[in-house]
């Protein structure tokens, strides 16, 4: 049976993701989407990539673009090293590309080039980094860097009253363009949850893999998931993007 899975912001774990492709019994038959930040906090993101592009060659992959994509793309690209990337994952992510090759860096580089800003599929559900802020379209976008930063979708979601009905008239049009959306890049540990959230037609499957939580693949169509284990129990000498010092504002 061909499914859609939908997999939850990375960050350099491999082991993770290996896992939840083991527990969710992934075949090559179902058709993966990932939702974009492969790389940045723990020790192995260039695994993840590499993995990546030779999955891509045995079944159907959609890769959405991240904002910690776009960073890593920028680096492979420009040799842009900025500190607030550093900061949130970046070192770990140079660090992990020390022996490659220039010819294997620029194959990376033309991986994270092809990356979407977004998908939509034959179902009408849209799978996004992190959201839009225009009611007609996403690619009526001004600026492109909101597929990857817009936190605001997500917040609206959350904070709406849950017996409004969609023909009212102060129903979030920008919910109204698809039946479902698919979004990672804030994780629901924000909201005390561990597992993934659904607010409106909007699901939430990052999860924190990035600091304290699991990595989440997802069942679109029955909404069943499956998640590894915490990453700091996979990397118990790593911090991944735990920090002891305070990290800046909407990173």
């Amino acid at each position: 049976m061909k499914r859609t899975l939908a997999i939850g912001d990375i960050h350099g774990g491999f082991k993770a993701f290996t896992q939840v492709l083991e527990r969710a019994a992934v075949t090559e038959n179902d058709t993966l989407i990932f939702l974009g930040d492969y790389v940045d906090g723990w020790s192995e993101s260039s695994e993840i990539i590499q993995f990546l592009i030779e999955l891509a060659e045995k079944q159907e992959c959609i890769f959405i673009k991240g904002n910690h994509d776009a960073w890593t793309e920028d680096w492979l690209a420009f040799g842009k090293s900025e500190d607030v990337w550093l900061f949130n994952g970046g070192k770990s992510t140079v660090e992990s590309y020390s022996d490659f090759s220039l010819e294997e860096l620029e194959v990376h580089l033309e991986f994270f080039q092809r990356m979407k800003n977004y998908y939509v599929d034959d179902k009408n559900r849209l799978f996004i980094h992190a959201g839009y802020s225009s009611m007609h379209d996403p690619e009526k976008e001004v600026y492109s860097s909101n597929y990857r930063w817009y936190r605001t979708l997500w917040e609206t979601a959350v904070a709406m009253d849950k017996t409004l009905a969609k023909d009212s008239e102060f129903y979030p049009k920008r919910l109204l363009l698809y039946h479902e959306i698919f979004i990672g890049h804030t994780p629901t540990l924000h909201l005390g949850s561990k597992e993934p959230i659904n607010k409106a037609n909007v699901w939430n499957i990052d999860t924190g893999a990035a600091f304290t939580g699991a990595l989440t693949i997802m069942d679109v169509d029955s909404k069943e998931f499956w998640q590894s284990d915490p990453l700091p129990s996979l990397y118990p000498d790593e911090k991944g993007r735990n920090k002891d010092t305070v990290r800046p504002k909407n990173r």
